[in-house]
């Protein structure tokens, strides 16, 4: 398993993993599947500073197929935390795996990349917005040095109930 940059080409695979996500699970607040178009403008946002990776699966391993014909496991995305320009300095994440290999350290891998890439892209904090109930991903972000920094109660309503959403930060020792 390895990672690299999102590539355009893999819209299909990403939009593939997000799908499931919007229609099976509370993971994303979305209600409505992204189309091609939709996923590929999601892509050319993250190039540059707020990035996107994949993690390319090597064993053989069914999947989504990428760029290349390889097959996605999953991706992970830096963005905008909030558009004034104090906020500069912060950014959020997003980590999304394919159902098919969770479980298998995909997570792990695409977050450590994805705060390599913040920390080397001088960003001071890194936020992760998690709904209350992903126990998995909110174990996920304090392994890799997430604090817990909040609760917002009751902001999201999917699949016929209210969502409680934690806000986890990781904070570098730069002087961004």
């Amino acid at each position: 398993m390895h990672t690299r940059l999102v590539e355009l080409d893999d819209a299909e695979a990403l939009m593939a993993i997000y799908n499931v996500e919007i229609v099976e699970t509370t993971t994303t607040f979305d209600l409505v599947p992204r189309d091609l178009k939709e996923q590929r403008a999601w892509i050319q946002e993250h190039q540059g500073v707020h990035g996107a990776i994949v993690a390319v699966d090597d064993s053989g391993q069914e999947g989504p197929r990428g760029a290349r014909g390889d097959v996605i496991a999953g991706f992970a995305s830096l963005g905008i935390f909030r558009v004034r320009a104090a906020y500069a300095t912060t950014v959020e994440n997003s980590v999304y795996v394919d159902q098919s290999f969770r479980g298998q350290g995909v997570g792990r891998l695409l977050l450590t990349e994805l705060l390599s890439i913040a920390e080397q892209s001088g960003f001071h904090s890194v936020i992760a917005r998690i709904v209350g109930e992903n126990d998995v991903s909110i174990a996920l972000h304090q392994a890799c040095g997430f604090e817990i920094v909040g609760l917002e109660r009751e902001v999201g309503r999917k699949h016929g109930k209210w969502l409680d959403v934690i806000e986890l930060q990781r904070l570098f020792e730069n002087e961004a």
